[in-house]
């Protein structure tokens, strides 16, 4: 439950609602004095963004029958460019998966008709994996209708705002993989 805050929030002088992240900072505050829990505030929104957004785009992708996984299977092999084809392990190795994790994932979507797994004509002990037209058609439409869910978001801040947050999160994303 939002309420209203007395003056600016943080340093956006147009931002006057307080949210749940500002109440779990302000009761560490209370309760740890010394803690200085404000990095909580920015990381809890992160999180909290990405799993009402994530969950947002797993309810559109299941119009095409998949899920977050398997959209991620097909937009790997869609952006890898004609003839839409990887080895499982290119495919693993982008999705940051294990072979189980991703012969399952191939398993569902050879099933669906969605992609097909044939022998490497260059490795005899090889598989490659090509998108099927059917599963080229799935991703594409899923792939807009969650940039939908995206751009439905993003609209909430002007032009110039969604490029700054932009390189704001990508300067914390290097500094992360930094370590």
């Amino acid at each position: 439950m939002r309420e209203k805050w007395k003056g600016d929030v943080g340093h956006n002088p147009g931002v006057t609602d307080r949210d749940d992240v500002d109440l779990i900072v302000e009761q560490w505050r209370r309760e740890r004095a010394g803690m200085r829990p404000e990095p909580m505030a920015v990381f809890g929104r992160i999180y909290r963004l990405a799993r009402i957004v994530g969950d947002a785009q797993e309810r559109v992708y299941a119009d095409w029958g998949i899920g977050r996984g398997e959209f991620d299977v097909l937009a790997a092999l869609r952006r890898s460019g004609e003839p839409y084809t990887l080895a499982p392990k290119e495919l693993a190795a982008a999705l940051m998966l294990t072979s189980g994790g991703m012969t399952g994932r191939l398993d569902r979507l050879e099933r669906a008709g969605l992609l097909r797994r044939a022998p490497d004509p260059a490795d005899r002990r090889g598989l490659r994996v090509t998108l099927t037209d059917t599963g080229r058609r799935a991703v594409e439409e899923a792939a807009e209708a969650g940039l939908a869910v995206q751009r439905r978001i993003l609209d909430a801040l002007p032009p110039a705002d969604q490029a700054r947050l932009g390189d704001l999160l990508r300067a914390l994303l290097a500094a992360a993989e930094a370590g």
